[in-house]
């Protein structure tokens, strides 16, 4: 397991306590007049979530914005956004519930995009009127470094994702050695399919929809792929709790991330010796920093 903080981007761009070695816009990341604020919009950002996790503010929802979503909206066969890929099994020519993902973008309290003109450019083509709220990287960073589960230790929390990754996060949560990494000792678990969800959105609503009213967490972390741009904003009215869309930090949790992946160079993939991971859904995992729980 390699424990080294490891950087390809001048400090800057930096978070504490992670390492990013991911080679994806990586010309930008040199350049600091690309984002002059990023450190000041970064404090302002975790004081925000702070006074969240006190209660200062009432719930929110934060929506991140990438590539895949903008592929999904503009109904491009690319990566995740693919039909019979994972967002969902039709043809877009099928899929005729499109609009209500173009529309629920924008219904969220904060949306978050990857700073590169790149990954701007696709939100703004879409939403030109629609202020984007602050860098998707404070996402990446803060799941990174546990700092947003450890900020939330003192609320009751809850996950919404793929049943298959929540079976494994349940299981790891019975490892002291896995509650103290994380820096919380429980999860209140929200269902959702691993694959397909956006096939039939308001089925899929209703089906979470029923678990959130019998919920009890005042904030749930949420990676549940496209789905999220129809459903994300809709979850209040279920249960008035805080929605934050922390995406493959799931895959974090549940232990099957590459830690390629933006500022997630030094996680640890804690694993179980005795489960059969093969109905787990992978996105690109190569085995790295793994530590196996028996």
């Amino acid at each position: 397991m390699n424990n080294n903080l490891q950087w390809n981007y001048p400090e800057y761009y930096q978070i504490e306590g992670t390492g990013n070695i991911d080679r994806y816009d990586y010309v930008y990341f040199n350049d600091p007049s690309m984002y002059p604020e990023f450190q000041n919009e970064f404090i302002e950002y975790k004081n925000m979530l702070i006074d969240l996790a006190d209660q200062k503010i009432d719930p929110i929802s934060i929506l991140r914005y990438g590539d895949g979503d903008y592929y999904f909206l503009t109904k491009q066969a690319i990566g995740s956004a693919s039909p019979g890929k994972r967002a969902l099994s039709v043809d877009y020519s099928n899929l005729s519930t499109h609009d209500q993902f173009i529309d629920g973008v924008c219904k969220n309290d904060y949306i978050a995009t990857e700073i590169s003109p790149r990954a701007r450019q696709f939100f703004n083509t879409l939403y030109p009127n629609r202020k984007i709220d602050f860098p998707l990287e404070f996402i990446y960073g803060t799941v990174a470094n546990r700092w947003i589960f450890k900020n939330f230790n003192n609320l009751k929390v809850g996950i919404i994702g793929a049943s298959e990754k929540l079976y494994l996060i349940e299981k790891l949560l019975e490892y002291p050695e896995y509650q103290d990494y994380i820096g919380i000792s429980d999860f209140e678990l929200i269902h959702f399919p691993q694959k397909f969800a956006c096939d039939d959105i308001n089925l899929v609503e209703n089906f979470v929809g029923e678990q959130l009213k019998a919920g009890t967490a005042d904030v749930y972390f949420v990676g549940i792929s496209s789905a999220k741009l129809a459903l994300l904003h809709r979850f209040k009215k279920y249960r008035h709790a805080s929605y934050i869309d922390i995406g493959c930090g799931i895959d974090a949790l549940a232990g099957c991330l590459t830690t390629s992946r933006p500022y997630f160079f030094n996680w640890t993939n804690y694993r179980l010796s005795d489960h059969d991971y093969s109905d787990i859904d992978y996105m690109k995992y190569k085995h790295e920093n793994e530590k196996f729980l028996k």
